[in-house]
């Protein structure tokens, strides 16, 4: 039996994952925030399911992921976790929720496992998160890597464009990857990089590597799931592409019940008590 016949009904593992990438079997990734989408996506074969701080933009309309609390991840890890059967379900760590101290990072990463149901959580950063990561992993918590385009120092970076374009910084992710490599993080987000720079991470590490805005030899490809089904719709940046336009058709059935509604023809004679 191939690792894609199994991944079909085994539980996501890390050593799966790690199977699926020595097997070239692509490893599928989304987000998620609410109890029916994690079940549509479980159900759909996703492997792993990421309770995203993207909720701040897509859920919470904030114009970044900086304000997203722990107890908020928390909230919608517990929901997602209620729809989730077969897929990894992983918990982002939000701003300030693990860069504080060792501790705080274990207890924050410790409640989304053991009151979210999280099956592993997330961090960015490069090298300089590793002894935290390594910490965490030494005590039974797996981690995902992620490095790139880190959302959280939005502030720094000054804005979204593409990262490592430049020899200085394709050097410094190479060696991040390394070094997460090195102590066994279960995966490594690799987020808006050129496509060459994110293959020769692929290959140079033994950790699976879950692309976004990074090329197609990533071992695996992960969106949000409102900008990929078209309901966030404000802007589309180029790694995305739209298998659906849920804005149109939400708002088309809405205008449709209001109008139903309003000429009296909704609720019709079968449709009442």
């Amino acid at each position: 039996m191939s690792v894609h016949d199994q991944s079909n009904n085994k539980k996501v593992t890390v050593p799966l994952l790690k199977e699926m990438k020595k097997q070239g079997q692509k490893i599928v990734a989304l987000t998620a925030y609410d109890f029916l989408t994690a079940r549509s996506l479980d159900k759909a074969g996703v492997d792993i399911i990421l309770i995203g701080d993207s909720l701040g933009m897509v859920f919470q309309g904030l114009e970044s992921t900086l304000p997203v609390t722990l107890e908020q991840i928390l909230y919608h890890t517990q929901a997602v976790r209620k729809g989730v059967s077969r897929a990894m379900v992983v918990a982002d760590m939000p701003f300030l929720s693990y860069q504080i101290s060792e501790a705080v990072a274990i207890e924050n990463a410790g409640r989304l496992l053991k009151e979210g149901g999280a099956n592993a959580v997330k961090i960015e950063g490069g090298t300089h998160i590793v002894p935290i990561a390594d910490k965490l992993i030494k005590i039974g918590i797996p981690v995902i890597g992620h490095i790139g385009l880190t959302p959280q120092s939005i502030n720094q970076f000054g804005s979204y464009k593409v990262r490592a374009k430049e020899e200085k910084e394709a050097a410094e992710l190479l060696s991040a990857a390394k070094a997460l490599d090195d102590i066994g993080v279960a995966a490594i987000v690799l987020e808006k990089i050129p496509a060459g720079i994110a293959a020769n991470i692929t290959s140079a590490i033994e950790t699976p590597t879950i692309g976004i805005g990074a090329g197609n030899d990533c071992d695996g490809q992960i969106l949000v799931t409102e900008d990929m089904l078209g309901i966030f719709d404000d802007f589309k940046p180029k790694f995305v592409r739209r298998y659906a336009n849920l804005s149109d058709n939400i708002r088309n059935a809405v205008e449709q019940y209001v109008s139903d509604v309003r000429e009296k023809n909704f609720p019709a004679d079968d449709e009442s008590y």
